[in-house]
């Protein structure tokens, strides 16, 4: 089953807006770092998914380029770890060449925006969840389809349709609750 807010990201090159920083914040319980812009909406209108500077404020690389802020997002991907989808899929790259290619583009493409946004040595060549040889993190995973949209991830978007939708009973952050 589709995610009914797949695909439904801005340009990416927007600055965040102060509210949805601090949305982002109140979503994990600390202020966001190196954040750059919201790279997905979920349908409730909050970010849930924010794109990531490459390297932190203080100059420490920072590979994670689409970082999932919504705590009931992350809590329902977390049940989904849980049930061992993560080495059935590992397995499956193992055994499906055509997946595994696949697999292997959706890291190239990670690796290639998070490039144009500044060349950072320390992690060049290094994406996140796991990519292009094992699946590691799901949370990064649906991150990365959610931001770019159905069709670049295979496991991402296997992953966000095993997903109940999170964001139709409501925001996980009232926007009138934050500073």
């Amino acid at each position: 089953m589709e995610h009914p807010a797949v695909g439904q990201h801005p340009d990416r090159r927007e600055v965040i807006d102060p509210v949805d920083r601090a949305v982002v914040g109140a979503q994990l319980g600390r202020p966001p770092r190196a954040v750059r812009a919201v790279a997905h909406r979920c349908p409730c209108g909050n970010p849930d998914v924010v794109e990531t500077s490459p390297r932190l404020p203080d100059g420490t690389p920072f590979p994670t380029l689409y970082y999932l802020t919504c705590p009931r997002a992350a809590a329902a991907i977390g049940t989904l770890e849980a049930s061992g989808v993560m080495r059935e899929m590992t397995d499956r790259l193992r055994t499906d060449p055509d997946l595994a290619a696949a697999y292997r583009a959706a890291h190239e493409s990670y690796l290639a925006r998070r490039e144009e946004l500044g060349h950072v040595p320390e992690i060049a060549g290094i994406s996140a969840g796991g990519m292009p040889n094992r699946v590691k993190c799901l949370h990064v995973l649906v991150g990365h389809a959610l931001a770019v949209g159905p069709g670049v991830n295979p496991l991402g978007d296997e992953a966000l349709a095993a997903l109940p939708p999170w964001g139709t009973d409501g925001p996980c952050v009232p926007r009138e609750d934050v500073p």
